[in-house]
């Protein structure tokens, strides 16, 4: 099989396409060393690179570490070999390595060879650079073709191995590069906010449960309200009861609440009303409106010197908490929750793109012009309307700036299909989401109880989460940063402007 046969067969317009053809090369290349009596180490990542051949390859003789990169065309060449020589800086050996290969599966240009070498040259570069295009990778698989062709066919379980075996890394300092670079990147103002749930459950608001809960309480007791032995106690074990029989995923339940909160096929003002009181009615009032969370989401937001360094926020809360705090803050700002609407360039906009449901309304216009994503009527009109304005202004952020995901699961299928679009023709991870790292004792100990007796056990397996976690949310163009207590959120995203 054939170099030219293997790229038919990856789709490499997307960073899953580039994974993919990273995985083969680099289990090829093991493949041919082993054969060779030549040590490979692939995802050797102690170094900052994707691969560490101490004996060499083919005729490149000497510790080599092996880099492969997208598409060469598309990089800033003296900024790509700056980034090397950091990684070369950082290296704990006393350059023992002496050569860099760099692999692409797109031909490289002899235009691009040269520029490349020029300016290796004139930077002093601490490597001895190589290139390999589609025509050197093909002379391997010549080499090798059993091993290639079984490659191949398993590129998808060779992706799962690699992402779960591989060896831990330090995660926190890996973390201190993210924010590092997320500092680099707010200075610059490329920056933006995508905003979920967890930013209002700082400031004591339901959860998605809770408020569906006490929906199906407000629906209940309507219609038993002329039976006096159906009081709000027995509502809740119905409602309790209903939910463990019949399992009914969150958007369903919403639907089946909308059909009885409201008999018009669209949502009306009367359902709407319904969720906004219970939504503010359900708040914890022990927990500060702004809280240190939202507190540090508009510190960042506040203009600078040097102007705005935050472009947008997009969220998909129905409340108005951000709005409160900018407003606190004197930063002037847009809520922009439906189509035609437009921001005064001196305005922050803030895109609640699942719909908005402000405490107080009079402080806006047109509020019915706006697309509830309650239930799944609404989740279906914006997930199957691919022009639908919510997926163009979630889709342009997504693709012009760097966006900092915070309170978000990343589990809706729409993100993820919007990340995967935005990620497209790129093997760099543009953007960051916070995710709460598992520690042992959490995963291990409950009630001051210990509920596994494999500590090493389970250990390994947590480890092997957070690596295949990494390995998903790289493939939609994401870093994560992890954290094991929510307070340390607000204190990285002040750091970031420090």
């Amino acid at each position: 099989m054939l170099i030219d046969d293997i790229l038919s067969k990856i789709d490499l317009k997307n960073s899953r396409g580039y994974y993919t053809f990273e995985t083969f090369v680099l289990n090829l290349l093991k493949a041919h060393l082993e054969k060779n009596g030549k040590p490979f180490f692939p995802h050797s990542r102690r170094m900052g690179f994707d691969a560490f051949a101490p004996e060499g390859i083919e005729n490149i003789n000497g510790a080599t570490q092996v880099e492969i990169k997208f598409n060469l065309e598309r990089y800033p060449l003296k900024r790509l070999l700056d980034q090397f020589h950091q990684i070369k800086n950082r290296m704990n050996e006393n350059g023992d390595s002496e050569n860099l290969l760099i692999i692409t599966p797109n031909p490289i240009r002899e235009k691009t060879r040269e520029r490349l070498f020029f300016y290796a040259k004139e930077v002093d570069f601490p490597f001895k650079l190589i290139l390999w295009g589609p025509e050197e990778i093909n002379k391997i698989v010549a080499k090798n073709r059993k091993e290639a062709n079984e490659i191949a066919n398993n590129l998808f379980s060779l992706r799962i191995e690699s992402a779960v075996v591989k060896s831990s890394k330090d995660w926190k300092r890996d973390r201190e590069e993210r924010i590092e670079l997320l500092r680099s990147l707010y200075k610059k103002g490329q920056f933006s906010f995508f905003l979920g749930a967890g930013v209002s459950s700082s400031a004591g608001m339901p959860d998605w449960n809770t408020l569906l809960n006490s929906l199906f309480v407000t629906y209940l007791t309507n219609e038993f309200d002329n039976e006096s032995k159906i009081n709000d106690l027995d509502i809740k074990q119905i409602v309790n009861r209903l939910n463990e029989i019949d399992e009914p995923s969150a958007l369903m339940a919403a639907r089946y609440l909308r059909k009885g909160l409201d008999n018009s096929t669209r949502e009306s003002q009367e359902f709407t009303n319904t969720i906004t009181n219970n939504l503010y009615k359900l708040r914890d009032s022990n927990k500060r409106i702004d809280s240190e969370l939202i507190k540090s989401i508009v510190e960042l937001c506040m203009p600078l010197r040097t102007g705005a360094k935050v472009k947008s926020v997009v969220t998909y809360n129905f409340d108005d908490l951000i709005e409160r705090q900018l407003t606190v803050q004197s930063i002037q700002h847009h809520s922009i929750y439906s189509d035609n609407e437009f921001t005064d360039p001196d305005e922050l906009p803030i895109f609640h793109v699942h719909g908005f449901l402000p405490e107080n309304t009079d402080k806006y216009e047109s509020l019915d012009k706006s697309t509830l994503v309650f239930s799944e009527e609404g989740y279906h009109l914006i997930y199957s309307d691919s022009y639908h304005w919510s997926n163009l202004v979630q889709l342009s952020n997504l693709r012009d700036n760097h966006c900092l995901m915070v309170g978000l699961s990343m589990t809706d299928p729409n993100l993820r299909r919007l990340l995967d679009i935005a990620s497209r023709n790129t093997d760099k991870t543009r953007h960051f989401t916070f995710m709460k790292r598992l520690t042992v004792e959490d995963f291990t100990i409950e009630k001051e109880k210990e509920i596994i007796n494999n500590i090493d056990g389970a250990k390994k397996f947590l480890d092997r989460h957070h690596n295949l976690n990494e390995e998903i949310m790289r493939e939609l163009g994401v870093s994560i940063i992890w954290y094991t207590d929510y307070k340390e959120i607000p204190e990285i995203l002040r750091r970031i402007k420090q």
